[in-house]
């Protein structure tokens, strides 16, 4: 959290920036337009107000990105969420000052939970109105200081472009998540040098992608010589791109091991693939429950062990030896402890771990493996999420499971609010690929709690 001076961009210098010809002057809300194009900005969600109008009219005076007008600023944030979920892309969102920037505090908030990548560019009082308790003041880089991954509040206009760049590196390296700009009104007014910055970095923030070689080869020992293995994946191999759930598809043929996600990670590995054992945790599905409660080995990749997931830590997994793949080193032994830490990109890391396995020699424990598969057939026979539709009520499962079977051939893209339908839809709607289901994982604005299923006794403690 900085002011627009501090942290400068490191900027490799282009021929371009050698030429005579003076750069472009134009007015801070052109530059920032211009900057969004360059960086191939599509659409923008937002709603407008007095302290960002300037940015408007210079919307209007263009063509190359589409606005979207909501009717609430949260629900701008949700949209350009919804936006990023779907496309893989960062979401752009332009709201006013005070209770602009205010109202899109819940949909900031949710994206640093699910780790979603959006920019949010919110308006500000001019800068010598600042802390004046001027009309429609709001200290927004105070305010989303700890609901968003970084934020600035510009006081110079020829910083616009550096920062309008780097906002969008945050946002999209390591671990996404929302970055808010704060842009006073006559910032956006006064006069500047547009210059493009080129190779773009930032000097202290550098994340880590690729994972330590050793802890790899550690990694690919301890699975070797599972008997019970899983892997866990969540929201961050979605978040790592196409390529890492390909990965993961990959690993999970070439080792035969089972595999479970969060809700945040459905698509990730097909729903129909007989090694997907469903979503697992409080709304998850018996064979999942099981199978992590009695597993030797567990990987873990791109999630948190969330409180939802895991109910009682202590006797979560309590015989695991559990490696967890995270970009972010901080969620590393934050919830859960792990035997080995691994921080890196999901898809570079598994990738690192598909290679060494399929170098191995020695062959994998497969009588040991065929009696696991058979014990977790066993649980799956149990058929927890089945349903008997009978009479003229239709069940909201039996609406759910018909939906999937008329549209799964035409790759529909399902979004759902919070609350029982959307544990409905991840236990019913059978998810193919990543990308196609969008919803809110850390910030569902709901406490309902639901016993298990009937005749279910679960071995273990949940937080029910």
């Amino acid at each position: 959290m900085t002011t627009a001076e501090k942290q400068p961009l490191e900027e490799t210098p282009s021929p371009a920036d050698h030429q005579s010809s003076p750069p472009e002057m134009m007015s801070g809300a052109a530059l920032v337009m211009r900057a969004l194009a360059d960086l191939k900005v599509e659409v923008i969600f937002g709603y407008p107000g007095g302290a960002v109008l300037p940015l408007y009219d210079e919307l209007f005076r263009q063509s190359k990105i589409k606005h979207i007008l909501v009717r609430h600023e949260q629900a701008a944030v949700h949209a350009a969420e919804g936006y990023a979920r779907a496309s893989g892309k960062p979401g752009v969102v332009l709201v006013t000052s005070g209770p602009g920037a205010t109202n899109a505090v819940t949909g900031i908030t949710d994206a640093m939970l699910d780790s979603i990548p959006i920019v949010v560019l919110t308006g500000q009082v001019a800068t010598h109105l600042i802390g004046n308790d001027a009309f429609q003041e709001a200290d927004t880089v105070g305010i989303t200081r700890h609901c968003s991954k970084h934020n600035y509040l510009v006081k110079e206009s020829d910083q616009l472009a550096r920062v309008i760049f780097e906002a969008f590196h945050v946002a999209t390296s390591g671990r996404p998540g929302p970055v808010v700009v704060d842009l006073p009104k006559d910032i956006q007014v006064d006069l500047a040098p547009y210059k493009r910055p080129s190779g773009v970095s930032h000097r202290t923030y550098r994340p880590q992608v690729k994972g330590d070689r050793v802890l790899v080869e550690k990694a690919v020992a301890m699975l070797a010589g599972a008997k019970k293995p899983i892997i866990y994946s969540g929201g961050g191999v979605i978040n790592a791109g196409p390529q890492a759930s390909d990965t993961l598809r990959r690993f999970a043929r070439t080792t035969g091991f089972p595999v479970t996600s969060t809700l945040m990670g459905l698509g990730a590995m097909p729903a129909s693939d007989p090694q997907f054992l469903g979503m697992l945790g409080m709304h998850g599905t018996y064979e999942a429950n099981m199978a992590m409660h009695a597993c030797d080995v567990m990987l873990c990749v791109g999630a948190r062990f969330d409180d939802r997931v895991t109910g009682r830590v202590d006797a979560f997994a309590p015989h695991a030896t559990k490696i967890h793949i995270d970009i972010d080193r901080s969620s590393i032994n934050k919830n859960v402890p792990v035997h080995l830490g691994i921080v890196g990109d999901a898809g570079h890391v598994l990738e690192d771990i598909l290679t060494l396995w399929e170098d191995r020699k020695k062959t994998p424990l497969e009588d040991d493996h065929k009696r696991w598969w058979a014990e977790i057939n066993g649980w799956r026979d149990r058929k927890c999420l089945a349903f008997e539709q009978s009479g003229p009520v239709i069940l909201p499962q039996h609406a759910i499971a018909r939906l999937h079977s008329l549209t799964k051939d035409r790759t529909p893209i399902i979004s759902t609010e919070v609350g029982q339908h959307q544990m409905w839809a991840a236990q019913y709607f059978g998810f193919e690929k990543p990308n196609h289901w969008l919803t809110s994982g850390g910030l569902e604005p709901w406490a309902m709690v639901c016993p298990p299923p009937s005749g279910h006794n679960w071995p273990f403690p949940m937080p029910w």
